[in-house]
């Protein structure tokens, strides 16, 4: 059966108010008219914006007009971009796609910005045909969806989050779901006819896809101790979620209750009397429980999983550091993740002096940030020959530059390299 799922933008895909509610405060303010509250401007998301700017601003229609031209001006370079995809979104149009349904865009925004804010967040890989108008010129929803349509299909929704919407499915002969987690209200859905009301993204992607949600990706970030991790996966977490990926923190070693106990005893500074082999052996323990009790669970419900650290850590510190091979470390956790690698993996390079310098400068340091300067060139060495044998998974970044600067380069190559993988799956 050839099914076509058709979308609304703005409020259905992403959550557009931050661009859309400072570029009509723009038109608002260069027109010298009076400030709207919140709760108006939340209206002015989804229908068209000669509509809203009648009805909810109190202008006249040759008013209402310039205050289009003023706010799009700002919208096209700016406001476009000040927006964010909703999470799950991401994962139900692939699974839409791995259905074989036919996926389209009608929205009430022109065609231009439309195909740039899909083609921005990395959507529009999904996406069979963007319908919008020409130019500055509202069109009926239902001519929009009609036009985002395939010439052929057995059944066809439309997905909106505001009357129009399902107005517009109805007269288009189509069937109308309401996206309750978007800027309509459920009375506002159901009365302008929507069949199926739903009040989350989860909700939407069981309605139209049972539990084919597909896997998750697995990211980690690695560096020595002192480059600035906790402060770049806090960057890379904001920038992945608004692009719409559900992300799920965890750590090695650590991340559940069984691997944050082996954890405490691992970095005692009491514990100087370990050896390398149980060192090692107690890195790989502690991984068996986490991929067992949280990275495999959490990658079968299709989010994004992002870890403070994974095997190469323990290859580059026990295998090099320690001087146990490589090999050696390996071998011992490949019964550990059975073959579970990261799809990407983030490597803050920084020069082992300078790291440690900054470790020592921050805290106290624990029983393995402690060890000589030998032992910390030897797990600099380590991580760079894993790179060497796995330039696919790493992305590198010179964590030696200002930390806003380091998180932009690591965001702009995380998600060039996400979107490939993608494309790929």
């Amino acid at each position: 059966m050839r099914r076509a799922v058709i979308f609304d933008l703005d409020g259905t895909l992403t959550q557009s108010e931050e661009g859309i509610f400072n570029c009509v405060r723009y038109a608002l303010d260069t027109l010298h008219q009076k400030e709207l509250p919140e709760e108006t401007l939340r209206r002015f998301v989804g229908p068209p914006l000669q509509y809203s700017f009648v009805h909810e601003a109190g202008m006249t229609e040759e008013m209402a007009a310039e205050a289009v031209r003023v706010y799009r001006s700002r919208y096209t370079e700016v406001g476009l971009f000040e927006n964010r995809v909703y999470p799950g979104i991401r994962t139900l149009l692939a699974a839409l796609k791995r259905r074989g349904d036919w996926v389209g865009v009608a929205t009430g925004k022109p065609q231009g910005p439309s195909e740039r804010i899909l083609a921005h967040f990395g959507l529009a890989q999904w996406i069979d045909r963007i319908v919008g108008p020409a130019d500055s010129a509202d069109a009926g929803k239902a001519e929009l969806i009609r036009a985002a349509l395939p010439e052929a299909y057995d059944e066809a929704y439309m997905v909106g989050d505001r009357c129009f919407d399902m107005e517009g499915a109805r007269k288009a002969g189509i069937r109308g779901i309401g996206a309750g987690y978007g800027y309509g209200s459920e009375e506002e859905l159901r009365k302008s006819g929507a069949e199926y009301y739903a009040p989350t993204v989860q909700a939407l992607t069981s309605y139209l896809c049972g539990k084919d949600v597909g896997r998750g990706w697995f990211l980690s970030m690695e560096g020595l101790d002192g480059s600035g991790k906790s402060t770049q996966l806090s960057y890379l977490t904001q920038t992945l979620e608004r692009y719409g990926y559900e992300v799920v923190h965890t750590r090695e070693p650590g991340g559940c209750p069984i691997s944050e106990k082996i954890r405490e005893i691992i970095l005692d500074r009491d514990n100087q009397g370990m050896t390398e082999e149980t060192e090692a052996l107690l890195y790989a323990a502690s991984r068996a429980q986490h991929v067992h009790d949280v990275i495999r669970p959490v990658l079968e419900t299709g989010k994004l999983l992002l870890s403070d650290r994974y095997i190469d850590s323990s290859v580059a510190y026990q295998g090099g550091g320690r001087e146990l091979g490589v090999k050696t470390v390996m071998e011992i956790n490949q019964y550990a993740i059975h073959g579970l690698y990261p799809d990407i993996t983030v490597f803050l390079d920084l020069p082992h002096e300078v790291a440690i310098a900054r470790r020592y400068h921050d805290s106290v340091p624990d029983r393995m940030e402690m060890e000589s300067s030998a032992f910390h060139a030897r797990v600099e060495a380590a991580y760079r020959e894993m790179i060497r044998l796995h330039p696919e998974r790493f992305v590198c970044v010179d964590a030696s530059e200002p930390k806003e600067t380091v998180g932009e380069k690591m965001a702009e190559h995380v998600l060039k390299k996400l979107f490939a993988l993608e494309a790929e799956r």
